[in-house]
């Protein structure tokens, strides 16, 4: 925007007026309740906003803005890619930015996916990977694993077989229970990174076994637990899933769409626990939050399993599939990310939570503070009062998005020190604002 109008010639107040009369906005009621902040420009690790000035991201756009804002290698990377090719469909047709990306995402994950479906979003990775796995098992002349199985405190998407694949109880799906495709479900896992309990291992190996007969496949979301609670958990769980998936014959999927490309202190969440997937799902930082992108990978065995079949391809094609714009731009990315001393920004990023975040561990109204790799979480006693928490982080010159119990950051891995220590500031005065309004609530 240029003196608070935008190319279109609209202001502030205009685009708030249109979208309040026309635009749905995620998780959200039409019309919505709450004034939404308008972005007029995003550079580095701030958000220019209308009417408030500069706001640190700690939400990496909601988690895939790993680089930050206007970076001039992924800008290059667009608009190169753009002045050749903006789309083509990718049935009968093929190009180098899919295929180098396909190559790369290859020699990135864990040993043994060779297989790559490009998508366009994350949830419809999830729906590739539970069909994969569905017509794996139909096509090798077992039709009756159609089942899934996964872990409560999930999340896994919002379109159809992911919001199965949910937890059944937590978030808005409980709305299409009867509907939805039942699943099986597993006791969540115990919270805490280095926290490991044998019975736990038991309950998944003694589960898996008495549904084996019926699972196409279990899936989770390795050592982080992201929109279904910002839980933590060992990795040795995701060893005790492998063993028993292979004892039973039964599909692994790990969804990384959250923790991939080094998000936990590992490019890939599966690396902490040394397991290869038969199938895993990547999303989110995949284009460095630029362009809408998503990846199912698999093993030969998955992709060999379906050629057998009847129908022996896939059956799945979305016009979007490959983008030539999205692809070029996730190349640049993670040429970027691993082109430096990745792991050392991300351990100075947690560093620099810890000791942010720990005050809050002595605020009223506060249960727990974690912290992972680029990742710090503050779990209160109380639903968060959004509008009190994100007015005080505002006020704290921060942008957070608390859902839930939860206020937690996920900033960018270029975030320097000071703007660290900034998005703790502003994380304790969410949570105390929300806290207090709580009360003042219940008082009233």
């Amino acid at each position: 925007m240029r003196d608070g109008r935008t190319a279109a010639g609209l202001d502030a107040q205009e685009i708030l007026d249109l979208d309040r009369a026309h635009v749905w906005h995620p998780y959200g009621p039409m019309p919505g309740r709450q004034e939404p902040l308008v972005v007029e420009s995003a550079s580095g690790v701030r958000l220019r906003v209308a009417g408030v000035g500069e706001l640190v991201d700690g939400m990496s756009s909601w988690w895939s803005a790993i680089h930050g804002y206007n970076h001039p290698v992924l800008n290059e990377a667009a608009r190169g890619q753009l002045d050749r090719m903006s789309h083509v469909m990718f049935g009968g047709l093929t190009h180098e930015p899919a295929v180098r990306l396909a190559k790369r995402l290859v020699d990135l994950t864990p040993d043994g996916l060779e297989h790559v479906f490009l998508s366009d979003s994350g949830s419809v990775s999830v729906e590739v990977a539970v069909k994969m796995c569905l017509q794996h098992w139909v096509s090798v002349g077992r039709p009756e694993k159609r089942r899934m199985l996964t872990w409560r405190g999930g999340y896994h998407g919002d379109t159809w077989q992911p919001m199965a694949v949910c937890d059944p109880d937590g978030g808005m799906h409980s709305l299409w229970q009867g509907v939805l495709p039942q699943q099986v479900f597993a006791d969540m896992p115990p919270a805490g990174f280095d926290a490991y309990d044998d019975t736990y291992a038991q309950h998944l190996h003694d589960l898996v076994g008495r549904h084996a007969h019926e699972l196409a496949g279990v899936i989770v979301e390795p050592v982080v637990q992201g929109a279904g609670g910002m839980r933590f958990h060992s990795p040795r769980y995701l060893r005790a899933l492998r063993e028993a998936c292979d004892a039973h014959d039964v599909l692994l999927v790990f969804d990384e769409i959250a923790t991939g490309f080094g998000r936990t202190g590992a490019l890939f969440a599966a690396e902490h626990a040394g397991v290869t997937p038969d199938v895993m799902c990547l999303g989110k930082s995949l284009t460095g939050g630029y362009l809408t992108m998503a990846a199912t990978l698999c093993t030969a065995r998955v992709a060999q399993g379906i050629a057998r079949g009847e129908v022996p391809v896939l059956a799945h094609g979305p016009t979007f599939m490959g983008n030539p714009l999205a692809a070029a731009v996730a190349n640049a990315s993670i040429d970027l990310l691993v082109g430096q001393d990745w792991q050392t920004e991300v351990k100075r990023v947690e560093s620099g939570l810890r000791a942010a975040l720990a005050p809050a561990a002595e605020l009223p109204g506060v249960r727990d503070v974690r912290v992972l790799g680029a990742l710090g979480v503050v779990q209160l006693d109380h639903q968060v009062d959004m509008a009190a928490a994100t007015d005080a982080a505002v006020r704290a010159g921060v942008w957070v998005r608390p859902f839930r119990d939860l206020i937690y950051t996920m900033p960018p891995f270029i975030t320097g020190d000071d703007d660290v220590a900034r998005i703790g500031r502003a994380v304790c005065a969410a949570a105390e604002a929300s806290a207090a309004a709580t009360n003042e609530a219940v008082s009233a």
